[in-house]
């Protein structure tokens, strides 16, 4: 399959997790991938398993937060492959876990400042290159926890709130001049996130083992365990790819039945 022949894909976070996962499926769909990542090392491996698997991919480190920045990583996927028409805004942190008293300001505002306005500022920069090119789609990585309450994630499940409510403002916005804006929800994802939510929870006494935190959502979700970080990326090359012309303004939940049960 390859949906993504002559395009250009960006994807921040890239440096594992979801991010990493969908550099390697965009690449594998022949996609030309911009990977960004605040991490070098991490970027780096990213890097060495496109090229590894023969896939085309260029790595930028970047904070993705800083203005400066992002407009250098959107202008350089414009020198490299010459444009941008896929822009997948996945980079994200947790922050702090535990009651909302205990969330200190530094904490609350990085969570938005990485969160949040990484991802408007991405919209913002990109929209201006993906018009000249005719359009394109942009993907933004929310979560499960911006669509219900998030008891000791009171930070996180606010930015993604956040991210939800400013996908459907640029999908109408944007939708004028071809640009097509969708957001992700997955529940929990098998990445390094999740073993850092674990190991905070047995820290606070909430659960006495990882495995006991695994097994409680387990036993609530209908299809019995956390999701697999290709499957959030499977989701998003559908999201902007063709196939998904009609698709715009979506909130796409992927958790295996979480929120329903």
């Amino acid at each position: 399959m390859h949906r993504y022949r002559d395009k250009v894909v960006v994807v921040t976070g890239a440096g594992g997790g979801i991010g990493r996962a969908s550099a390697i499926r965009f690449a594998s769909e022949g996609g030309s991938v911009v990977a960004v990542d605040f991490h070098r090392e991490a970027l780096s491996k990213t890097l060495r398993i496109v090229k590894d698997a023969g896939g085309d991919i260029h790595g930028v480190q970047s904070d993705v937060s800083d203005v400066e920045q992002v407009q250098q990583y959107l202008q350089e996927s414009v020198s490299v492959f010459g444009g941008v028409d896929v822009l997948f805004n996945n980079a994200g942190i947790v922050g702090g876990i535990g009651p909302l008293e205990d969330l200190d300001e530094k904490t609350f505002d990085d969570l938005f400042r990485i969160n949040v306005k990484s991802v408007w500022l991405g919209m913002r920069f990109a929209k201006p290159i993906m018009t000249e090119r005719g359009g394109g789609a942009i993907i933004n990585t929310a979560s499960a926890a911006g669509l219900t309450a998030t008891p000791t994630l009171m930070g996180y499940g606010a930015s993604k709130h956040a991210v939800v409510g400013m996908t459907k403002t640029a999908a109408v916005e944007m939708a004028s001049v071809g640009i097509r804006v969708n957001c992700i929800c997955p529940g929990i994802v098998s990445t390094q996130m999740i073993q850092t939510i674990e190991d905070k929870f047995v820290s606070l006494g909430l659960v006495s083992s990882a495995d006991q935190y695994q097994q409680a959502y387990s036993d609530r979700t209908p299809l019995k365990r956390y999701v697999e970080a290709s499957e959030v990326a499977a989701l998003a090359a559908f999201l902007g790819s063709d196939e998904a012309g009609m698709v715009t303004g979506e909130t796409s939940v992927i958790d295996g039945g979480f929120l329903q049960s």
